[in-house]
């Protein structure tokens, strides 16, 4: 299969996967695989299977895709097509929730000198580490990644990106409990798909929808349906996994849980434990207010992340009317996106 052929394959594959035949696309850019010679389709239509493949959710398949699209590169020796593969690849491992693996591709991605696609992928490399960071509960870090995402975003008019970055938004504050900023970042994302999707694939409203249906629900009166000892089950195995996979907010939450649990069925030795963990939690995350001492993600309060992407209570901050960040004495003064 020649260049030209391959270039029409690739085509024809995306105008079926746009009408929603996707089994019918994957088996064009197969095809395209197996027969093809021409090196950059080869690179082309395995970024089409990655993306396939992300959007269906088959993650194992997208790494499988990633991967051969970094051989592909290499053989190629052009560091833009580099970029791309290493981002598709950090993607991948966002996606199998391996958050080390992500950072160090996507810092692999930054460190490659002179692309000339680095403008244009430059805020996805931040969005990809933001959420990995985020993954891992270390919430300064996202931050300051989403704000890098988002500034991107805004000077190269990249409204798809800056729907992405508002939905992780939505997430970062669902998880720390700003409710308000949970339910506004996902509603500007929605409004972003109103105006400028027309075009855009069909998961980007199903995204930007579903962090707004996450917000609604954490703003409503939740009643717990589970038995103290089936929830204790539950919250066990959870903390076990939360453990393996290293993530703290997780593990900070269930001790939450349980703290309040033991507490009402008075097992004061239990409850001791979890009160102690719960507390090195906040510690080992950074995640309380460093004016009021008190812990962020315990209740639903409103939030303010400094430039320096420090995050305080609105209302510390308002009484307290510093003129820089209480914890390392940088200017406040002028705002972030975020």
């Amino acid at each position: 299969m020649g260049q030209d052929q391959t270039k029409q394959q690739i085509e024809k594959g995306l105008q079926l996967y746009q009408s929603n035949q996707t089994e019918k696309a994957l088996q064009v850019w197969m095809k395209v695989l197996e027969k093809g010679s021409d090196l950059v389709g080869r690179f082309r239509v395995l970024g089409c299977l990655v993306t396939a493949h992300s959007e269906m959710g088959r993650y194992k398949e997208m790494l499988k895709f990633a991967v051969a699209q970094i051989d592909t590169a290499r053989g190629l020796e052009d560091a833009d097509f580099l970029l791309e593969s290493y981002l598709n690849l950090a993607r991948s491992n966002e996606k199998l929730c391996e958050f080390h693996k992500t950072i160090s591709y996507c810092k692999t991605c930054l460190g490659l000198p002179g692309t000339r696609a680095g403008a244009q992928l430059g805020g996805q490399v931040s969005l990809s580490m933001g959420n990995a960071f985020l993954g891992l509960s270390l919430f300064q870090k996202a931050l300051e990644s989403f704000e890098k995402a988002l500034r991107y975003a805004h000077n190269n008019d990249d409204t798809m990106l800056e729907c992405r970055v508002c939905c992780s938004l939505g997430s970062f504050y669902a998880q720390v409990k700003d409710y308000e900023k949970a339910l506004f970042f996902p509603c500007k994302a929605a409004e972003l798909v109103n105006d400028y999707g027309k075009g855009w694939s069909l998961k980007y409203r199903a995204m930007s929808q579903y962090h707004m249906a996450v917000a609604y629900r954490l703003l409503g009166h939740l009643g717990s349906a589970m038995e103290c000892c089936e929830a204790l089950d539950a919250i066990e195995k959870a903390q076990d996994l939360a453990e393996e996979v290293g993530n703290k907010l997780s593990q900070l939450k269930l001790h939450c849980l349980s703290e309040s649990i033991y507490r009402s069925k008075g097992l004061q030795r239990e409850l001791r434990t979890h009160v102690v963990r719960f507390h090195e939690c906040v510690e080992e995350t950074e995640l309380y207010c460093g004016l009021c001492g008190e812990s962020i993600g315990e209740r639903n309060s409103r939030l303010q992340a400094l430039p320096c992407s420090h995050i305080f209570h609105l209302r510390c901050l308002q009484n307290n009317g510093t003129r820089s960040c209480p914890n390392c004495r940088r200017s406040s003064m002028k705002p972030g996106f975020v």
